[in-house]
């Protein structure tokens, strides 16, 4: 497993970096996010959506479990499980099957750990004690394709 840190100072730089991610994703690429509330996980998907061209169409599936999107050919599933009591509900959606058929962005996926596949990116955000703004991002990936990137990036 690597590990990679990253940290932004703003809103703005999170969206960013997220929108920079974004330029690698695939169908079948699933991004877990964990962390607090209000920790930066729902700006990071709007950064991805905005690299889509969905910035317009964003809104929180807190209630709904998922809200699907897409542009011309890519399919984007935008979940929220932390409502879910565990990963038998979101077999009961048939969660599974998102993972197969676009790019999965999974909001308190840890609460699902054992429906997920054993290769996806997972990120965990955090807040920084001593500036509110700051974010920092730890990510974890056997993938080789997310660690040839992350050992790449200029950010």
């Amino acid at each position: 497993m690597s590990q990679f840190r990253f940290i932004t100072k703003n809103e703005t730089e999170t969206k960013t970096f997220a929108q920079s991610l974004a330029t690698q994703l695939k169908k079948n690429d699933i991004l877990v996010l964990t962390g607090d509330l209000g920790s930066g996980k729902t700006k990071f998907v709007e950064g991805i959506l905005t690299y889509f061209g969905l910035q317009n169409e964003i809104s929180s599936p807190t209630f709904t479990i998922v809200n699907e999107y897409q542009k011309d050919e890519v399919k984007i599933y935008h979940f929220d499980v932390y409502r879910l009591e565990d990963s038998s509900e979101f077999y009961e959606i048939g969660g599974e099957e998102y993972f197969e058929n676009g790019i999965c962005l999974i909001e308190w996926g840890e609460l699902i750990q054992d429906a997920l596949p054993k290769e996806y990116l997972h990120i965990t955000f955090s807040k920084d004690d001593t500036d509110e703004n700051l974010r920092i991002l730890n990510i974890d990936t056997n993938l080789r394709k997310w660690v040839d990137y992350f050992e790449n990036i200029k950010y």
